[in-house]
């Protein structure tokens, strides 16, 4: 292998190219030490290494000669080599300043600019970075690093190595990878990529009425059509002139050049084929041995200022000044550029999170109607009234909410608590209800349509889910032992040598694993509930002689009610964000021990087992106190006990269940909007703000681009899933739950806006430039959300007649006998009445524990929650007739609204298309575009055969269409 060590102002340069041989010597892993030690005085020969055994039993390469060209350099090689001890010598600021002055020099030479992404000549582009630090015992990594470039140039692509002298830290090399133009073609032609091959001559005619009430949310027309509108047919190498290739070097962007390349990164083997380990392949294992720190595509130049370098591409510039502040938050989001930068596979997530977001507006302002109305109607409340009032409520004695520390209790002491509960628990509960049913039906559809628009725009018209299983999985092709006929393209295929019991052996396990996982939640819900059980007792006895009144502001508002169910929330939610943190690596565990074939089939599987935990996790809590707290207590002399323990099941609060539903929901779904915040937002932040500040304290051209880069922050294998994960259960709180909190939209909204922009701003300047991927769709979340929108309809329906006391006032307004509809009477009505002195000495209150005011030889009866006949009735403590006409009444409710929302939805669904009729006619058109010039150009290209074979001889296969040659994957090629 032919290498070149180029000396020009101190700085070392090994190149690779194409035509380098496999077995010579010249690996440029032998003691880096100092730039000098790569190259020895003019007239040397080389020393040829030819390994013969794998990478286990081989010689270390340390021991190898090394074959370098002349030097043009003037300077000597002493006093180089004394320069570069010098240097290394240095530490701290010092050494950064040494460092600059000799780049400086190298730049004054080569006129090349260190922020610049590409080769020293300037000409090729960098489309991938590698990084490694050279163990002092790594022989084994050297040499796998050797054989996986060798490969790497084998098939077609040029390295350049920066030495380890070049680098801030003096210890890292970074090999920069670049793809000419035949491995492009190739490769575009496997991935079946689709290019330009003629201008779009269909007028846009999506100009809207009023447009310019539109204008202070757009940006300039430069950014969000970067790129000229073109009809486009996948690559096809053999046919290089039916597309519009200008410049070879610019037709395929950044985002395509670095996802072939990764390609082949994942693909290639680092061990001689006669090895013959499959296993031993891809740029992953490479990373997680070791043998590399780091693989990343470069991002463009610098962000925060546009460059002075003229060859530098502005597009990150433009992605942070036009999206990434936090002050463009009500602009636009220029998703071609996002796609163009990032990839299909991002740019329809931030696609998807923006139409999100902009129809959340219409439910936060249709939510924060429904409370104000609450809020108006407050002094209406004529329940409310009753309970504060001295006459109603304060001669309405309550039986004691636990045994033994809690004593007997006005109704009016819940004055505040119905106050609150009426802000939610009113009317216009109800029409939300029904509002959030046809919302999340609106939303999902319109998407729909969005969704094929953008698959048109960018090219994914016929990008399948069965073109992604072409390309299988690097890991399951290294397991791949046995090859198998492909019954529909009749091609042998590697496959796994799977038996039916190890898929069921291992189906099990990773389901068993799956459904331990969930009892584990179920258990901490268990304990939180008995954490609520036993501490309310304790806050009853410590607040019976209002500790809290102290607390000028919120002492009145206090209640033990209150303050177990904030407490037990806050428990709820550490324990949520712990078994969070924790699930995380086990669901991508026993994912990968599925060893699943392709990436769509990958995201799936790991998409459900993920959603099903955080389904359990995130909502159990809100499903136990909305379905399952106060209804299943009991009555004096007869409670309900939990498991057959001393601990009596829980009542609601005194102002309703749904209040303590509303609380719920809010620490939980706040409390996880704010910590997500910190986490993607004000941590990266800080880091940034120490970061900027250190690096203020020397020259901002002292890092090169690939430095800057390396510097940077992986977008992890879960980044983008992460995000969609974190969406979709802000989705399921604003709309399984939305009836207790009608402001929950308002909060997502919120949330949302400044969600964009974080994760723009982290994209753009915190993490590394992500491998581009496509996706034509938001995935196994699309299917994911339906399933969510139907549950929503149902669960929002239980609410209102179950959780809310809305149907028992409905029920009594419009029973009564005068027919004046009125409530007055009402809260009398729905408390039962119990002999005191029936109440078993066990459930009886300590000495002590009752109010002053409590006379047992005047008060004989108490009052609690429930519809049953008083004492003295011959069917006594049993329900009564009324509470049967509230459970029809619930029931009638549950059937009608779910009939009509889903009769709503069903309808709506139907009426509005999936794909709008102009992006068909365009797809049309598109179609028979490629068609009538492909057809156009194969006739040209036979007649131009004919003319040169002659009419008489011709050996021309006898049809239009020419058979190409078939492409093999890489991982076959090796």
């Amino acid at each position: 292998m032919h290498r070149i060590t180029g000396k020009t102002g101190g700085d070392s340069l090994i190149e690779m190219s194409p035509t380098d041989s496999f077995n010579d010597g010249i690996n440029g892993y032998h003691q880096h030490a100092s730039s000098s030690t790569g190259s020895l005085q003019q007239g040397q020969s080389p020393s040829h290494l030819t390994p013969d055994v794998c990478v286990e039993t081989c010689e270390s390469l340390n021991n190898s000669l090394a074959s370098l060209a002349p030097s043009d350099h003037s300077d000597s090689p002493q006093f180089e080599a004394e320069t570069l001890e010098r240097i290394n010598a240095l530490t701290g600021l010092s050494r950064k300043q040494a460092l600059f002055l000799k780049f400086r020099s190298r730049v004054d030479k080569k006129k090349h600019s260190k922020d610049s992404v590409f080769f020293r000549d300037g000409v090729r582009r960098i489309d991938f970075v590698l990084s490694y630090v050279d163990d002092k015992d790594g022989e084994r990594k050297q040499e796998r690093r050797r054989l996986y470039e060798a490969n790497l140039v084998n098939v077609g692509l040029e390295l350049e190595i920066e030495d380890k002298s070049e680098s801030d830290d003096g210890k890292t090399y970074f090999v920069k990878i670049h793809a000419p133009w035949e491995v492009l073609a190739t490769y575009a032609d496997v991935l079946k990529i689709k290019v330009p091959f003629k201008a779009n001559d269909i007028p846009n005619n999506s100009e809207m009425p009023m447009n310019w009430l539109s204008t202070p949310f757009r940006l300039p027309e430069h950014i969000m059509h970067p790129e000229p509108d073109f009809f486009t047919a996948p690559f096809d190498k053999s046919k290089t002139d039916f597309f519009l290739i200008g410049d070879k070097d610019t037709f395929f962007p950044p985002s395509n050049r670095n996802r072939i390349v990764y390609y082949i990164l994942s693909r290639c083997s680092y061990l001689r084929d006669e090895c013959g380990d499959r296993d031993k392949k891809g740029i992953k294992r490479l990373l997680n041995n070791g043998t590399y720190t780091a693989a990343f595509p470069l991002h463009d130049c610098r962000y925060w200022t546009r460059s002075k370098d003229a060859n530098c591409e502005s597009d990150r510039y433009s992605l942070y000044k036009h999206w990434a502040g936090f002050f463009c938050f009500f602009k636009e989001q220029p998703l071609n550029l996002i796609r163009k930068y990032y990839g299909e596979k991002i740019g329809i997530y931030f696609a998807w999170l923006g139409f999100y977001t902009e129809m959340l507006l219409f439910a936060a302002i249709v939510g924060t109607i429904c409370f104000i109305y609450g809020f108006l109607t407050y002094d209406d409340n004529q329940w409310s009234k009753e309970i504060c009032s001295e006459e109603v409520g304060g001669n309405i004695v309550m039986c004691p909410l636990c045994d033994k520390k809690c004593g007997y209790w006005k109704l009016n002491s819940t004055c505040n608590s119905s106050w609150q509960s009426h802000l939610f628990d009113n009317v216009a509960t109800v029409f939300f209800a029904i509002f959030m049913g046809i919302w999340v039906t609106l939303f999902l559809e319109f998407w729909k349509r969005r969704q094929a628009r953008l698959e048109y725009e960018w090219d994914l018209v016929d990008f399948e889910e069965e073109q992604q299983k072409l390309q299988l999985r690097p890991e399951y092709e290294a397991m791949c032992t046995n090859r198998k006929l492909n019954r529909i393209t009749q091609e042998m295929e590697w496959v796994l040598n799977r038996t039916s019991t190890d898929i069921m052996g291992k189906l099990l396990l990773c389901w068993a694993t799956v459904m331990l996982w969930i009892s584990l939640i179920i258990a901490c819900i268990i304990g939180v509930i008995a954490y609520r059980l036993a501490v309310y007792a304790a806050f009853a006895s410590i607040m019976k002689d209002s500790a809290t009144s102290n607390l000028q502001v919120v002492g009145p508002y206090i209640t033990p009610q209150l303050a177990t169910s904030v407490t037990a929330s806050c428990i709820n939610f550490v324990i949520i964000m712990i078994l969070n943190l924790m699930y995380e690596r086990v669901a991508i565990w026993i994912t990968d021990m599925e060893i699943p074939k392709t990436h769509l089939e990958y995201e799936n599987k790991l998409t459900v087992k993920m959603f099903l935990f955080q389904f359990v996790n995130y909502y159990s809590s809100c499903f136990y106190v909305a379905f399952f707290k106060g209804k299943f207590v009991g009555y004096p002399g007869n409670y309900a006990y939990m498991f057959g323990s001393n601990l009596r099941n829980e009542e609601c609060d005194p102002g309703g269940c749904l209040i303590e539903l509303t609380t719920q929901l809010v620490i939980v779904m706040t409390g996880k909007q704010v910590w997500g915040n910190i986490q993607e937002a004000l941590v990266p932040w800080l880091m940034n703000w120490w970061g900027s500040r250190k690096a203020r304290s020397h020259p901002e051209s002292l890092y090169s681009r690939w430095e800057q880069d390396h510097d940077l922050q992986e977008f992890g294998q879960l980044g983008l899933f992460d995000e969609y994960l974190e969406m979709v259960i802000q989705f399921g709180f604003i709309t399984l739950f939305v009836a207790s909190f009608p402001l929950a939209p308002l909060l997502a909204l919120i949330n949302n806006i400044i969600e964009v922009r974080v994760d723009a701003w982290k994209l753009t300047t915190q993490f590394r430039r992500p491998v581009a991927a496509k996706a034509h769709s938001i995935g196994a979340w699309q299917e994911i959300l339906n399933g969510m929108a139907v549950l929503s309809v149902v669960t929002n329906a239980f609410i209102v007649a179950f959780t809310s006391d809305m149907i028992p006032r409905l029920v009594y307004m419009y029973t009564q006998p005068d027919g004046e509809m009125k409530m007055k009477g009402y809260i009398s009505s729905s408390l039962s009445v119990f002999n005191i002195s029936a109440i078993p000495l066990a459930n009886k209150p300590d000495d002590g524990e009752n109010p002053p005011w409590f006379n047992s030889s005047i008060i004989t009866t108490c009052r609690y929650r429930d519809y049953r006949y008083p004492p003295g009735h011959e069917r006594q403590y049993t329900h009564t007739m009324q509470f049967w006409h509230i459970l029809a009444a619930k029931l009638a409710f549950i059937i009608i609204m779910e009939h009509v929302v889903f009769l709503v939805k069903f309808f709506v669904a139907w009426m509005i298309p999936d794909v709008p009729s102009e992006v068909k006619a365009r797809i049309k058109r598109e179609r028979y575009l490629v068609q009538e010039y492909l057809h156009n150009y194969e006739v040209e290209k036979l007649k131009i055969q004919l003319s040169q074979n002659g009419h008489n001889d011709c050996t021309c296969p006898p049809m239009i269409y020419p058979s190409l040659p078939k492409h093999e994957m890489l991982s076959e090629c090796l």
